[in-house]
Order: structure tokens, then sequence, then C-alpha cells
């Protein structure tokens, strides 16, 4: 546990000891009681042996002793004092009467002594722990304060961020060419103003999770040397009306100090929602938030040399006064990095790692077509993490690929054993899809087959685009869901029975078929778009889905539906009747083999059998002069 931690929850104890400890002292000092006596009554107290205890001390300015004792009969906190006139013949006799009665004497021969000893022992003490109480309370009314202070940003000033440039970004080429001119306005901010020119107030970043909008942001303000501040938009928002606005107002007071700088706002959407369009509940602090935010960025006041960039995942819920020029102003989509942007992303990320020579960074972005920035930081995390668990030097292919399949569906479960009935037909299944890979052009090409059970799959074909593209044909889509039936089929064909494995199958091609028809208008229905898309693919889904259509329009999508994927269906059982000794043969080398690769396939497809080790060595050797050549 941290040591502030442990101090900051004793301290409350230690201040309660404290005051414990100074009521009881100043109840004993204020509580007890003090007899004043007379000579002839302190006398007689004495002829009658009531006194227990005697304490003389002398008082050489006024010439006089001071008598203080106790009685036998008085109670704890109760004594007496006397004072006499200086005189050695009432020592005397004080000193004779004690070896008769029983009683204390105590005769004090330094008054000045007794005197400060009596201020040391009685006031001293006091003052300690009511100064002790005074900085307790002090301290715990500073840091109710700072417990208090709802109203000030949370705003971080990140010390190393502008240690990141955009040599720390792979990728991103248009992106970062987008945001180059907010560098040369902060960094000559002159140049523009000459001119006339309006350098966008805002920049907002789009693009799916783990694509690197927060590292490209903080590029920019390492490029330009300027101060980075960094805050979320959940941070903005607060149990109390009227808490966030405060914070709105005074991150821009703050920055306007370190002017010139860049603000950059994680997850805007957070507070950046439309007004009104809340499902039930106030949106009084939310909205208060966003208006003030609204106000600093485009109001009556200049922020002169503050750039904002946010970043958001959901562009399609902001607030449009948040988007109009003044404000957020331009958009730049961060997109899923191209096969070129991967292999980019992996050399950063392999620069501290070691590799076997026959690891290449550009077939491993061939192969993870869809992946983030961060999924590829993750997957080579995960390779050097079971590279150390199998105590070897260097990562190998074969520690990729375990670490690509851990990413995708989670980590193998080896204690699950299959019954040979199971076994054999997840490799049917699973060898269904491959045969349609291969004898389909508009099919996804086959990475790898396995039947290994991995999360919630008994076995799963890894299958990329043969080429990416940004359109697809209406040829290419049907053999996609071809694709995607292969394994059903191939069920049906050789055990004349089916399973529930193809569910994730059916749900893929069902939504491909859904598009083509309402979407992409590839059906008798004609050209129209009969239901609104849910966005881009990363923004998620909507509450609901904006349907302009009739009952009658509905029934005939699910017509036009039923009539592709029935089409697709005999198509596909018609192809892996014709090739049903391709399909054994895959299906038979999985059985024995568990997992199969891409080459494996294609030498299995053309000489009928897997190659042997000498001729996989042999194999690896030729590629590696390839790679070397190139």
């Amino acid at each position: 546990m941290n040591k502030k931690a442990i101090k900051s929850g004793l301290m409350p104890y230690v201040f309660l000891f404290i005051f414990i400890v100074a009521c009881l002292l100043l109840f004993n000092t204020f509580n007890s009681k003090v007899n004043e006596l007379t000579y002839n009554e302190f006398i007689e107290n004495l002829n009658n042996n009531n006194v227990k205890e005697v304490t003389i001390t002398p008082k050489t300015r006024t010439d006089t002793y001071q008598i203080v004792g106790k009685m036998k009969d008085y109670k704890e906190n109760e004594t007496f004092i006397i004072y006499l006139p200086h005189s050695d013949e009432f020592i005397s006799n004080i000193e004779n009467a004690q070896e008769t009665m029983d009683f204390e004497l105590n005769i004090e021969n330094d008054p000045e002594a007794a005197s400060w000893i009596s201020i040391a022992l009685n006031i001293v003490p006091i003052i300690l722990l009511i100064g002790a109480m005074a900085w307790l309370f002090t301290r715990q009314l500073g840091n109710g304060n700072k417990s208090m202070d709802f109203g000030r940003s949370r705003a971080k000033l990140v010390e190393d961020g502008s240690k990141t440039t955009f040599k720390d970004v792979a990728g991103l080429t248009e992106e970062k060419e987008e945001v180059q001119e907010l560098i040369d306005f902060l960094k000559n901010p002159k140049k523009f103003q000459s001119m006339g020119a309006r350098i966008p107030k805002g920049v907002l970043l789009v693009g799916p999770p783990g694509t690197g909008k927060t590292l490209l942001a903080r590029a920019v303000a390492g490029e330009a040397k300027v101060p980075f501040y960094y805050i979320s938009g959940s941070d903005f928002v607060e149990l109390f009306v009227g808490v966030g606005a405060s914070r709105v107002r005074d991150m821009f007071k703050q920055a306007k100090m370190n002017a010139p700088c860049l603000i950059f706002i994680d997850e805007i959407d957070a507070v950046g929602r439309q007004r009104g369009t809340g499902l039930g509940g106030g949106h009084d602090e939310r909205e208060q938030t966003l208006n003030q935010l609204l106000t600093e960025m485009d109001g009556f006041g200049a922020n002169e040399g503050i750039i904002i960039i946010a970043a958001t995942n959901r562009p399609d819920v902001l607030d449009p006064a948040l988007l109009r020029p003044g404000r957020f102003d331009r958009q730049v989509t961060v997109a899923l990095p191209d096969k070129n942007a991967r292999e980019e992303i992996l050399k950063v990320h392999a620069k501290n790692k070691t590799f076997a020579k026959e690891i290449s960074l550009a077939n491993l972005a061939k192969r993870t077509p869809g992946f983030s920035g961060a999924d590829l930081e993750n997957l080579l995390n995960e390779a050097a993490l079971l590279t150390v668990r199998r105590n070897k030097k260097a990562i190998t292919m074969s520690e990729i690929d375990e670490a690509t399949d851990r990413v995708l569906m989670g980590p193998a479960k080896v204690t699950k054993k299959y019954t040979d009935k199971e076994k054999r037909l997840v490799a049917y299944h699973e060898a269904g899809h491959v045969v349609m890979g291969l004898k389909l052009d508009g099919a996804n090409d086959v990475q790898k087959v396995t039947i290994i059970p991995r999360g919630h799959a008994g076995g799963y074909t890894m299958m990329t685009p043969k080429e990416e593209a940004f359109n697809y044909t209406k040829k290419e889509l049907l053999e996609s869901i071809c694709g995607l039936l292969g394994g059903r089929v191939a069920e049906e064909v050789i055990f004349n029975e089916i399973t529930t494995g193809a569910h994730d199958d059916f749900k893929k091609a069902t939504k491909i078929a859904r598009s083509m028809v309402t979407e992409y208008g590839m059906s008798d229905l004609g050209p129209m778009m009969l239901e609104e898309p849910d966005g881009n693919t990363f923004l998620g889904r909507d509450y609901t889905k904006n349907r302009n259509i009739s009952d009658k329009v509905a029934n005939e999508i699910d017509e036009e539906m039923r009539s592709i994927i029935n089409s697709c269906y005999e198509k596909t059982k018609k192809i892996l009747t014709e090739n049903k000794k391709l399909l054994d043969l895959i299906a038979n080398t999985l059985f024995e083999e568990e997992t199969i690769t891409k080459e494996q396939i294609d030498y299995l497809v053309e000489h009928g059998k897997l190659p042997s080790e000498e001729q996989e060595e042999s194999k690896e050797t030729d590629d590696k002069k390839d790679q070397s050549k190139n």
C-alpha cells in the first residue's frame, strides 16, 4: 500500500488521540480543588495527625513560605495552601512534628528552580498540545479545501509530450499531412496572420480504437515543441451542476497562461453528445459543460495560440454546434492501417525485440488485415511473452502464429479433448471452408486452419482477402457467402447431418446478404436504400435502426435475402460434391495434424501429401534467399 495513503488514513486517529489527551489534562487542571487554610486550622489538623503531605516552598521576593499539601480525608484532586511569614522556627517545629506524626515533608531549597520546573511541567505541555491541535486542524482544513475544489481543471500537463514526434508514428501518412498546418501555426503564427488566414481552432480525430489518435496528437505537440495538455471527456462531468463548466473555464485559463499550447480531449463524445437527446434522466450538467466549451472555443473571447485536438469513435452522436466552422471545423479520419502501414507499425514495435532470421515483417503485415496499431503491438508483445515462456532466445514463426490465434480467438483449450466423432466433424467443417477458398476467386484466402478449440469455437479457419479493396463486386460478395457456408455444407455432404458449429458463419453471411438487398441495391428490389446503415463499421450499434419501409417491402427483403442465401448454399453444395476427394484429403490431414498453414495446404493440393521435414527446411532456405535478394 502507498505510504502516503497509510499516513493520510492514520492522521484522523492521531488527531483524535491528541484531542482526548488534551481534554483530560485540561479537565484535571480545571477540576482540581484548592482549599485556603489559616495557620490555626493547619496546626489543628497537624496535631490531630490529619495531614498526609506537606510541601514548603520559600518565596524570597515576598519573604514568605508557600505551604501546599493534602489532608488524609481529601479527595484525589483536592489540596490545601497556606502563606506564612518567613520563620526558621516554623521549619524546626514542622520537622520535629514529622518525627512523631505520619506525613510526607518536602522542602524546596531553590525557589527559582522550583518556579521554572513548575512552569515547564504544567504550562509547556499544554502549549505544545494546543499547538499540535492547531497544526492538525489547519492541515485537515487545507485537505478539505482541496477535496472541495471541484471547479479546478483535471487537464494534465504531459511532461514527455514534447518528446514524441512523427518518427514515432508509423503509417498515417495522409493524417500527418492534414495536421502539418497546426505545427506550422504553433511555430510561426505571424506567417498565417499576415496573410489573413485563420487556422482551425479544433481538429477532430475520428477512427476505430487503437489506430493512434492519441499518439498523433502528442506527436503534433512534440513537433511544435509546445506544452501538451491531456484530459478525457468524462473528467468534465460531475455530480453537481456547473462544475463541468467551471473546469472548462479553468482549463482554458491555464492554457492561455502557457500559450501557445495544445489541448487534447480524448473521448469527447462523453461530454459533446447532442443536447436534448437523452434516453431519460437530466442532462443539465453535461449540457452546461458543452455550452461552456462551445463558448470558449468560438465565443466573444479569443483563445489565440490554443489548438484543441479531440478524439472519438462516435462522430455521429456529437452535437452539430461542436462540428461547425470555428470550432471543430476539420475532421481527420484515422482509419485502420493498410498493408504498407502495418509493416511500418510492426517495424516500430519490433525495435526492442529479437526475431529469428526467417521472420519477415512484410509477410506478417499481409497476414494481419483489419489489425489496428494497438492490435499489432499486442501481437508482437504476446509473441515475446510466449518466447520467454518457452525459454527461446528469439521470436520464431511458431510464437507469432500462436500469438495471432490468441489475439483473434483466445488461448487454446488444450485440456478439452474431442471424441473421434467430434474431431472428424470439426475437421470436415473447417475443410469445407478451405475448399471453397481454393475454388472461388472471390472467396477469402485461407492462411491457416486448425481444429484445436479456442474461445467459443471448436476450430477456426483464418481467412484474409486476396487483395485489400475499398469496394466489392456483387460476385465477390456472393462468393464470400459461399465461403462462409462451406462448413455447414461439408457436414451435410459427408455425414448427412448438421451441427451447431456454423452459427457464427450464418451471422456473417446473413449480414452480407441483408446489406446487398437494403444498402447496395444488389437484388431484384432495385437500386434503393431501404435501410439506413449503422454508420461506419467501427461506430457500433445504435439503439434503433431507421426503417422507412412498409410491411410488404420488409417481407420482400426477407424473400430476397433467403433467395441469395439459398442460391449460394446450392452453389457451395455443388462445388464440394464435385471436389469431394480434395475435401477428404484436407479433412483427413487436419484430423491427423490438427493445424495446417497456407503453404502446407498449397503443397497438399499439388502433391496429395504434406511435405517432409527436409523439404520444408529446403523451402525455408529458398524463401530466405528470395527475401535477401528483395
